[in-house]
């Protein structure tokens, strides 16, 4: 940069782009310094050698601005681990699958480990059908990574959530059943029940109709 390029000649780019052709270093500099720029080179194997002139400082605060950004959207994966017993429970293991469930889905990787005690060394196919278990019930929710092996007194097995395709949408939640009608308010249904023996009374008071033609019905 600037004073320390050593070639004779050089292929000079403007700050805006633009080709200003080949130039000695003493001369491009000199434009840069006219600009109150630098003299970059830019592609040093390149023959002659192609420099630009530019702010340098703006440049280097451009790609650390960038950097930064790149690295606040980038997820950080995290190894979360799930212990398991040979004899655990159902209702322990229905909770711990969850806890797996639910670390693959936030897109952390998932160590599931087994401890062996005493004589449960004598029944390392117990502890590997616990693991095998789960592994066929997370099924496509996760990816096997190590399938359960020994290390010591402790089997495990390592699960990553599964890789999404560019531009594949995410699962939508499954919505929820609609809202049954809504039941009448007690108030509703006391009010209704007022009015009803009134209907009635007004149905009683009204007078019976007449037969046809005017005439009163007489008794036999």
């Amino acid at each position: 940069m600037n004073d320390r390029i050593r070639a004779r000649e050089i292929r000079v780019i403007d700050a805006d782009g633009n080709q200003l052709g080949l130039m000695t270093p003493q001369d491009a500099l000199r434009k840069a310094r006219e600009q109150n720029f630098d003299l970059v080179e830019i592609s040093p194997n390149a023959v002659p050698p192609v420099c630009r002139i530019m702010d340098y400082g703006k440049f280097l605060y451009e790609n650390e601005k960038k950097e930064r950004a790149a690295k606040k959207n980038q997820k950080q994966i995290v190894l979360k681990e799930v212990k398991f017993s040979v004899n655990v429970d159902e209702h322990d293991y229905v909770t711990k699958r969850n806890h797996v469930l639910r670390f693959l889905a936030e897109g952390d990787k998932v160590k599931a480990s087994l401890r062996f005690r005493g004589r449960e060394m004598a029944h390392q196919n117990l502890g590997r059908n616990v693991l095998e278990r789960l592994i066929k019930e997370v099924g496509e929710k996760g990816i096997i990574e190590f399938r359960p092996r020994m290390e010591g007194n402790t089997m495990h097995a390592i699960l990553a959530p599964p890789k999404q395709l560019p531009g594949a949408k995410k699962q939508e939640k499954p919505q929820r059943p609609q809202q049954q009608q809504e039941k009448p308010r007690p108030q509703q249904v006391q009010q209704a029940q007022q009015q009803q023996p009134a209907q009635q009374q007004q149905q009683q008071q009204q007078p019976a109709p007449q037969p046809a033609g005017g005439e009163t019905p007489t008794g036999t």
